[in-house]
């Protein structure tokens, strides 16, 4: 248990018969009249569902026991993910469910987070930006580039993305993993 006062973003509460919701941001308000109170942005850690709730000061919240490990994803088991705790080098499998649209952006060896409740892998993390070569895009046409428009390019993920007129296959590009949008070109 934890008080409302002590809430930190990341934070991962148990709310409404056990549900996880996890802080996106918080703000402690004390008006003029009337008692202080806390608001905050929660996401549902299963279903990424966002909602706002207010809590009293000081009110006693249950927070769940969210372990995040640093894991090296390893390979794909059939529709299974299998990652690898780096400290322990212990493998788990990880359902597509859990995985969710990380799957667009895993390679063998890419880092993850891996959020841990009860002994199973309840989310994934991955960095904000990933490093992948394109696979297959079409040429810019000339006299595109005055336009400075998009073309489809898929990556050696297999994912679909936006990316400028002038790439071309083979060329390694960064990706938000948050939206899936095109960052720059690596060097």
């Amino acid at each position: 248990m934890a008080s409302t006062n002590d809430l930190k973003n990341g934070m991962v509460l148990k709310l409404d018969g056990g549900k996880l919701w996890s802080v996106v941001e918080f703000q402690h308000v004390k008006p003029g009249k009337g008692p202080a109170f806390v608001r905050t942005k929660l996401k549902e850690v299963l279903t990424g569902k966002v909602v706002d709730k207010t809590f009293n000061a000081g009110t006693k919240v249950e927070t769940a026991n969210v372990d995040k490990r640093g894991m090296q994803f390893s390979y794909k088991d059939g529709e299974q993910f299998v990652f690898m705790d780096t400290d322990t080098y212990d493998q788990i499998m990880v359902g597509p469910e859990v995985v969710g649209d990380a799957a667009k952006y895993l390679l063998e060896g890419f880092e993850a987070l891996v959020a841990m409740y009860e002994g199973a892998a309840i989310y994934i993390e991955l960095p904000a930006s990933v490093e992948l070569v394109i696979s297959h895009t079409e040429p810019g046409v000339q006299g595109d580039r005055s336009t400075g428009g998009s073309k489809p390019a898929t990556l050696e993920t297999g994912a679909e993305i936006a990316v400028p007129l002038f790439i071309v296959t083979g060329e390694k590009i960064k990706v938000d993993t948050r939206d899936g949008s095109y960052l720059g070109r690596v060097k």
